[in-house]
């Protein structure tokens, strides 16, 4: 199992970008999918964007497409998520997710084995 623990979340205003860095540690992360959910006041935690173990494929849901983008860096075990053009709506708490599988289809939370406890991203309008 890996253990995750979230950075970079704040107070942006809308139009603006942010980056969440996601620090992994263990053995596992290299054969690891990864993944950002998001959990609004109110609302059940969404899932925003998955990478697979190799980088190579990427899922995002429809609402942040095109703003957000998902990368890794297995020499640093970081898995990160550049949000541009911020909206209200992306306000929320971002979880790191990770799994030990392949990545071959639109994920969801039961995929996930560890997660990290969160970090607050709030875009003021």
């Amino acid at each position: 199992q890996v253990q995750l623990v979230e950075s970079g979340g704040g107070l942006v205003q809308a139009g603006g970008s942010l980056r969440l860095s996601c620090a992994a540690s263990g053995r596992t992360f290299s054969t690891s999918a990864m993944a950002w959910f998001r959990q609004a006041p109110g609302k059940e935690r969404e899932f925003v964007a998955a990478i697979s173990r190799t980088g190579i494929i990427t899922y995002f849901t429809e609402a942040v497409k095109g703003r957000f983008t998902i990368s890794r860096d297995s020499a640093k075990n970081t898995v990160n998520l550049q949000m541009n053009s911020l909206k209200p709506e992306d306000t929320a708490v971002y979880y790191c997710a990770g799994g030990p599988f392949q990545l071959l289809r639109l994920p969801t939370a039961a995929d996930f084995s560890s997660w990290g406890q969160g970090t607050q991203v709030t875009v003021s309008s």
